[in-house]
């Protein structure tokens, strides 16, 4: 196991069996996000993205919680901030693209570990990610409405595509509380875990991945997310490219020679 230094105690971050785990550490504000958690969630992440050691991503958070999203107490005593509008766009855009938009276009597999509170951007990092695991005692809230703002960190984007417009109107406009099983039953998480099993067995599908074919893991995750806006000639036309490239990699040769031999395949990502 390898501890990265993040820069910051507010983002842990390790790299275990080809696996980057990293952990939301603000456990007495459930993992409200700080600039500095922000900051660091970016660099570490680019960092994963580039590093051939890492095949799968873990986001998960300390102390019994994923993620509450913004820090509404320190919103409230510190106001808007000194910069002016625009810059404040222009650096909410960028830490948008960096984290969120990072999480689901990077060509790694990547994993959301829920466990307790997955409310405003802390839910929209989640979505985010390819795959969510929840643990029993989970719950998620979009939470936007209850402080007035519209939302971040691209939570519309993600929930109206996994759940559809109406549910997802929904759950930002009422903005309840919604819990593991039914999370599961939405199609929000891909299963539920007991809690103390949460971290072992999110683990295990993790070094699962991060054991696979990566270069088959990559066009994979891109012929899935061009699926979201392309039609279906465009999505035809891509896996075709992408499918026989994979099946000119030492994986796929790999592969067909376990297959014949009646074993298990030993990937290398190349």
């Amino acid at each position: 196991m390898q501890e990265i230094d993040t820069g910051t105690e507010d983002l842990l971050a390790r790299v275990e069996d080809g696996v980057a785990v990293l952990t939301m550490n603000r456990p007495e504000r459930r993992n409200a996000l700080s600039p500095a958690m922000l900051d660091a969630l970016a660099r570490t992440l680019a960092d994963a993205e580039a590093d051939d050691d890492v095949g799968c991503v873990v986001l998960t958070g300390a102390g019994g919680a994923f993620c509450a999203g913004g820090d509404v107490k320190a919103m409230a005593q510190d106001g808007a901030g000194e910069a002016g509008f625009d810059a404040r766009v222009q650096l909410q855009r960028r830490s948008h693209r960096a984290t969120a938009g990072r999480l689901h276009e990077m060509p790694k597999p990547t994993i959301a570990a829920v466990g307790g509170a997955a409310a405003g951007a802390g839910l929209s990092m989640a979505l985010a990610c390819d795959l969510r695991y929840a643990a029993e005692s989970a719950f998620l809230t979009t939470a936007f409405a209850r402080v007035g703002f519209a939302g971040d960190y691209g939570g519309t984007w993600f929930l109206t595509r996994l759940v559809g417009p109406a549910k997802a109107r929904e759950l930002y406009f009422f903005a309840d509380r919604i819990d593991a099983d039914h999370a599961l039953g939405l199609g929000l998480v891909n299963a539920v875990f007991d809690d103390d099993a949460l971290e072992a067995e999110v683990l295990t599908l993790a070094r699962r991945l991060a054991a696979g074919p990566r270069v088959a893991y990559r066009y994979m995750k891109e012929n899935l997310n061009r699926a979201l806006e392309a039609d279906l000639e465009e999505s035809l036309d891509l896996e075709a490219t992408h499918h026989l490239h994979t099946g000119l990699t030492a994986d796929h040769r790999e592969a067909a020679r376990a297959f014949v031999e009646k074993r298990e395949p030993a990937f290398e990502g190349r």
